[in-house]
């Protein structure tokens, strides 16, 4: 296959029914749709809010809740329908927020696994059997980018348009639940996204809307983003589930963290440098990266809100010629293709649009 040319990039914008509109003097932000609940309607015991997640170069972390305190947290898996020939077993936690209490957070990590193929698996030894595919070991992979996702009518609606397409990982830089400190509204996110994040890897950094701070009371930020939607940071040699790094097909991805400390003496920061260091571009030729508060943004909502950022680590992307830099936060689409500062290409993106982009060796 032909070297690849960093030139060019292909990228497939397929954008839903929530398109922007485009004015003269400025844009107008779409409606709001109504909130989705989507209700608790298995056993204690059944897991619920099942999602993947990749973890090294041919494992998958297995999550899921259940309301039984005494389900197993084990997963067994196989490549035919019913049959399961390997039994994984992992670990769990819970937390308590205010007056929530959330259910059994399981974590099995299952492995290792052959690329490109289909598994099924089933979660604490009952309940339904769900199925996944592997992502490819080399180029080309597609990915699919959805930001600021939320549950409401808009949010169906995207999920369906991203179903109707093949790819092979999910990308979502932040602001997943919009849950607030309303703890029942991420069991319900993770209902709602079940059927996708069960068979599709979703890879996920924090947004603003994961923060989830009270004074004095929950003075510590991110209490059920970590818990819930653990990443493979201690894989990448970070120290927090808020920054990572992972390989997937020749491609190294970079997941940001907005709301941690990310200035020249921050730990985000020296760790960003090393992973940056270790790029073989000859294994990866292809480094991403993602973040949620945009660092360009001609947009007035959330004007400047990255630029303290931009300026502690844009030069480190620079040098390190970071391909594609993906934002989210604005809930506007809006491209840069750039040829003297940081990115080849910066995207935001909106509420409803989803990305596909396609890394490729033969561009």
């Amino acid at each position: 296959m032909a070297k690849c040319n960093k030139s060019l990039v292909v990228i497939l914008l397929l954008l839903h029914i929530l398109c922007l509109q485009s004015q003269v003097n400025g844009f107008s932000r779409q409606p709001s749709r109504q909130l989705i609940f989507t209700p608790h309607k298995r056993s204690d015991s059944d897991p619920q809010q099942v999602h993947i997640s990749l973890v090294g170069n041919d494992h998958m972390r297995v999550s899921w809740i259940t309301d039984d305190k005494h389900s197993e947290s084990v997963v067994e898996y196989g490549t035919k329908k019913g049959e399961y020939s390997t039994k994984a077993t992992g670990e769990h936690t819970s937390y308590h927020y205010f007056l929530y209490e959330s259910g059994k957070i399981h974590h099995v990590v299952i492995g290792p696994l052959q690329p490109n193929t289909i598994y099924y698996y089933r979660c604490g030894g009952s309940g339904s059997e769900f199925s996944f595919k592997t992502p490819p070991l080399k180029l080309p992979i597609e990915f699919v980018v959805v930001g600021d996702l939320g549950q409401t009518e808009w949010t169906t609606s995207t999920l369906k348009h991203v179903d109707s397409k093949d790819y092979d990982v999910f990308l979502l830089p932040g602001d997943l639940s919009y849950a607030d400190t309303h703890q029942p509204l991420w069991d319900s996110f993770g209902r709602l996204v079940e059927p996708y994040a069960s068979r599709i890897p979703w890879m996920v950094t924090e947004g603003n809307h994961e923060i989830e701070t009270f004074p004095i009371i929950q003075p510590n930020g991110f209490k059920a983003y970590n818990a819930r939607w653990p990443m493979p940071y201690k894989e990448s040699g970070s120290t927090s589930n808020l920054y990572y790094s992972f390989d997937v097909a020749s491609t190294h991805v970079i997941m940001l963290g907005s709301y941690t400390d990310f200035d020249a003496h921050s730990q985000q920061y020296t760790w960003l440098q090393s992973d940056l260091a270790k790029i073989d571009r000859k294994r990866t030729p292809w480094v991403i990266a993602l973040l949620h508060a945009p660092w360009y943004n001609t947009n007035e909502a959330h004007q400047g809100e990255g630029e303290d950022m931009r300026q502690a680590m844009e030069e480190l992307l620079y040098e390190a010629r970071v391909d594609l830099v993906f934002a989210g936060h604005v809930h506007a689409y809006e491209r840069f293709v750039c040829h003297i500062i940081i990115l080849s290409l910066f995207l935001l993106f909106s509420f409803s649009f989803s990305i596909f982009f396609t890394a490729d060796s033969n561009l």
